[in-house]
C-alpha cells in the first residue's frame, strides 16, 4: 500500500469551473428526490390519476437514459461546451414549462424535455471536467466532488423538498432550478474553455439510431414489462453491434470496451447503481405504509444518512490514491452490499429506525465510494478526444440502472404475499447481486499478463492493467 497522494492544490480558476459544473450536477440530483416527494401533490395539480404517477418519472428516465451516450459523443464532435450550454437552456425551458403546467399532456412533455437536458449536460459537464484536470490524483480528487454533490443533491431535496412542496407549491419544485440554471449559463462562457472541435465532424446516424432506439425499447419493455418491446431493444442493440463494427466513423469504438476498465466500471457501475436505487424506492415506500412514518420522517430518514455520502465523495480521492482503483471499487461495493441486507429484517415498529438508520449511512458511504471509483475507472486512461464517448458511457450506465432496478426488484417483491415478506426477499436479492457482482469486478480488473516469447518485447506495457511477462526469453 503506497501512502497518500497529497491533495493537489487547485487554482481559483480551476475552483470556479468546478462550482459551475458541479453546480448543474446538483441541481439534476435535487430535481430527482424532490419532485419524488412532490409526486402526489404534482398528479393533483394537473389531473393525473394516481395509477399514471409512475409516468412522471418514466419520461425523464427514458430520454435521459436513451439520449445520454449520443449526446455525449455529440459533445467530442460538436464541441462540450456547446453542449452543456444547450442542456441549460433546454432544462429552463423544460422547467419553466414544467411550472406552469395545468395539464398532464405538458407536464409530461416538460418531463420529457428536462430528461434530454439531463442527457445533454450530464455528459458534457463530466467530460468538461475530465478534460480540465488531468488524470491522476486531480481528476481522483474532481471525481470525489462530484460524488459528494451528486449525493448532497439528494440529500438537500429529501430534508427540503417536503417542507418546499408544503410551504409553497408544487411548482416550486421545477421553478427552483431557473434562476440556478441562469447562473451557470452566464458564468460558463468566461470560466469553461471551449473544446477544440474536428474539422469536419462526423456523426455515425446509423448507429446513433439504432442504439438510441434500442436503450429507448429496452428501458420501456423494463418499466412497461413488455416481452415485445424487450425484443424490440435486445435487435436494435444487436443492430448498432454490427453498424459499429462496420462503419468508418463509429459512434462508439468498440475497441474502447475492450478495456477492462471501462467495461468492468461500467458492469460495476450498473449493479451499484440499479441496486441502491431500487433499495431505496422499496425502503421509503415500506417506512411509510408499514412503519406510518409522514413525508418529512421519511426524509429525514433517508436524508441524515446522505451526510455519510457526501463525505464519502470528499474521501473517496484520497482512498483511490491510496488503494487504488480495483480495491476501491470492490470494496465500496461489498460495503453497500453488506449493508443492505440487515434492511431485509426489519420489523413494523418504530424501533426499526435503530435499524435502518445505521444500515443506511453505512451502505450509502460504501455506495457513493463506489460510484466515484466506477467513474475513475470508465473515464481512465483515455485520450481528451474520447472523454465525452467515456463520461456518456458511464452517465449512460448511471441513468439506465437507476431506472431499471426499481421496477426489477419492485416486481419481484410483490410476488410475495405480504409486504415484509416481499421486501424481505427483494433485498436479499438486491444484496446478493451486489456482492457477487463485487467478486466479479475483482477478478475483471485483475493486473492482466502477456507472456511472449520474441525478443521484441516492450518495455513498457501500454495499458496500466496489463503486465508484459518475459517468462521464456533467453
Amino acid at each position: 500500500m503506497s501512502a497518500p497522494a497529497r491533495p493537489h492544490a487547485f487554482t481559483r480558476r480551476q475552483w470556479l469551473v468546478l462550482l459551475v459544473l458541479l453546480g448543474a450536477g446538483f441541481l439534476l440530483a435535487l430535481d430527482f428526490s424532490i419532485l419524488n416527494v412532490a409526486l402526489p401533490e404534482i398528479g393533483a395539480g394537473v389531473g393525473l390519476s394516481n395509477a399514471d404517477l409512475p409516468w412522471i418519472a418514466a419520461a425523464y428516465a427514458l430520454p435521459a437514459a436513451g439520449f445520454t451516450l449520443l449526446f455525449g459523443r455529440l459533445a467530442d464532435l460538436l464541441g462540450r461546451r456547446r453542449v452543456f450550454l444547450g442542456g441549460m437552456v433546454l432544462l429552463i425551458c423544460a422547467s419553466a414549462l414544467g411550472g406552469l403546467a395545468t395539464t398532464p399532456e405538458v407536464l409530461l412533455t416538460a418531463r420529457v424535455l428536462q430528461g434530454l437536458a439531463a442527457a445533454m449536460s450530464t455528459p458534457a459537464a463530466l467530460s468538461l471536467l475530465t478534460t480540465e484536470f488531468d488524470e491522476g490524483a486531480a481528476r481522483d480528487r474532481v471525481l470525489g466532488f462530484n460524488g459528494a454533490i451528486l449525493s448532497g443533491g439528494f440529500t438537500v431535496g429529501a430534508l427540503v423538498g417536503g417542507a418546499l412542496v408544503s410551504l409553497i407549491s408544487w411548482r416550486a419544485a421545477f421553478l427552483i432550478n431557473l434562476p440556478v440554471a441562469l447562473a451557470i449559463l452566464v458564468l460558463t462562457p468566461g470560466l469553461v474553455a471551449a473544446s477544440r472541435v474536428p474539422h469536419r465532424p462526423v456523426l455515425d446516424v446509423p448507429g446513433a439510431l439504432t442504439v438510441t432506439g434500442g436503450l429507448l425499447a429496452g428501458v420501456y419493455a423494463i418499466i412497461e414489462q413488455d416481452w415485445r418491446w424487450g425484443l424490440a431493444g435486445i435487435l436494435l442493440l444487436a443492430a448498432f453491434v454490427v453498424v459499429e463494427l462496420r462503419a468508418t466513423a463509429p459512434l462508439v469504438p468498440l475497441r474502447i470496451l475492450r478495456r477492462p476498465p471501462v467495461r468492468w466500471g461500467n458492469g460495476a457501475g450498473m449493479v451499484t447503481f440499479s441496486m441502491e436505487t431500487a433499495a431505496i424506492f422499496l425502503m421509503t415506500i415500506y417506512v411509510q405504509q408499514s412503519i406510518g412514518l409522514s413525508p418529512v420522517i421519511t426524509g429525514l430518514v433517508f436524508g441524515i444518512p446522505g451526510l455519510a455520502a457526501v463525505s464519502a465523495g470528499i474521501l473517496a480521492g484520497r482512498f483511490l490514491g491510496a488503494f487504488g482503483t480495483r480495491r476501491v471499487l470492490v470494496t465500496g461495493m461489498v460495503v453497500q452490499g453488506v449493508a443492505t441486507l440487515p434492511l431485509a429484517f426489519v420489523g413494523t415498529d418504530r424501533t426499526a429506525l435503530l435499524l435502518i438508520v445505521p444500515a443506511l449511512l453505512v451502505g450509502f458511504f460504501g455506495h457513493v465510494t463506489a460510484i466515484v471509483a466506477y467513474t475513475v475507472a470508465g473515464t481512465s486512461g483515455l485520450p481528451d478526444d474520447q472523454q465525452g464517448l467515456a463520461t456518456g458511457l458511464t452517465s449512460m450506465t448511471q441513468q439506465v440502472a437507476i431506472t431499471v432496478g426499481i421496477p426489477i426488484l419492485g416486481s419481484l417483491a410483490a410476488t410475495q404475499a405480504t409486504s415484509q415478506s416481499g421486501l424481505r426477499l427483494a433485498l436479499v436479492v438486491d444484496a446478493a447481486v451486489v456482492v457477487v457482482g463485487a467478486g466479479l469486478v475483482w477478478h475483471g480488473l485483475r493486473p492482466r499478463t502477456l507472456t511472449t516469447n520474441g525478443p521484441s518485447a516492450p518495455a513498457q506495457p501500454a495499458d496500466p492493467y496489463v503486465h508484459v511477462s518475459t517468462e521464456g526469453l533467453s
